[in-house]
């Protein structure tokens, strides 16, 4: 990503995601799925894709964006045999009530400070389920119940603010042109993040991620020495802001102040899951029966 401005919107998702996306990497989760006979990654495509209900490849595919669908295929739909879109769900809320309780301790997730962030996310979250149209992943998920409990409430609000930012930033990304494919061999030459790692978790082959490297250096996106160009940083930076833009229209329910206090009170959380190792995709390997693919990262 090049040089953006963060806003107090920005600023409030980014600081809270890991309240979220923990819940692809803790073991809890991968525990839960194996109950059903799902492997890692299967269970995480079956638990996200799960508020579609029992969909097809096709679908998920086109939601999560930039997974090989032959790698979804292999999820999808046979996980519906092994378990419903509602247990599904479920097992994924237990795998976060455990990791959060677990990394942040039963006093904090009982404390007023979780109480208030899960109030001020709930809020935004709300505004964003007044928002549904063209984002199908996100309003899939803003089908679902509220759980009761402050730190749950907080999980299932910035789940739901994750995937409205992600059904967005699908929309920048084809507006501008870029694949699936594309954005992630472009992530990997921002170094900010393994190539292999992406590979692994996306299905795609080296002979693909080597192809679409030859589109990239043909639009002048990529250099020899597999680094993006300025043209290239220079794009994924305006995808990002139009992502913001498209975005902050949620957080506008609680206001810049209110953004900004939602970041102050999960900082320290977000900093407690990350220094816990919640974050870790490594935890995963030996979860997995396939110990060569790790689950996704948030987008």
């Amino acid at each position: 990503m090049g040089a953006v401005t963060e806003t107090p919107y920005r600023l409030a998702w980014r600081v809270t995601e890991p309240l979220h996306a923990m819940v692809y990497f803790v073991p809890e989760a991968p525990e839960r799925y194996a109950e059903f006979g799902l492997d890692p990654m299967d269970g995480y495509f079956a638990s996200r894709a799960a508020a579609l209900g029992p969909v097809g490849p096709g679908i998920v595919t086109a939601t999560f964006y930039n997974f090989n669908p032959a790698r979804v295929a292999r999820a999808i739909p046979s996980a519906w045999a092994r378990a419903t879109p509602e247990q599904l769900v479920q097992a994924r809320l237990e795998a976060a009530d455990a990791a959060l309780t677990r990394g942040l301790g039963e006093e904090v997730v009982t404390g007023p400070e979780v109480a208030e962030a899960a109030e001020l996310a709930r809020r935004a979250a709300e505004k964003a389920v007044t928002l549904p149209h063209g984002r199908p992943l996100f309003a899939a998920h803003a089908s679902l119940p509220w759980p009761e409990r402050p730190h749950l409430v907080l999980f299932h609000a910035q789940m739901l603010l994750r995937e409205f930012r992600g059904d967005g930033h699908i929309a920048a990304l084809l507006a501008n042109g870029i694949s699936g494919l594309d954005a992630i061999v472009m992530h990997a030459a921002s170094g900010e993040i393994d190539p292999r790692f992406l590979r692994g978790t996306r299905g795609w082959s080296r002979e693909q991620w080597a192809e679409a490297e030859d589109d990239l250096r043909r639009s002048g996106l990529m250099d020899a020495g597999g680094k993006l160009t300025e043209a290239g940083v220079a794009l994924r930076a305006h995808v990002e802001d139009r992502t913001d833009q498209v975005s902050e229209v949620a957080y506008r329910a609680i206001g810049e102040q209110g953004a900004l206090r939602l970041a102050e009170l999960t900082r320290p959380l977000s900093r407690t899951i990350v220094k816990g190792g919640l974050l870790n995709p490594m935890n995963l390997v030996t979860h997995s029966s396939r110990p060569n693919h790790l689950p996704e990262s948030s987008q």
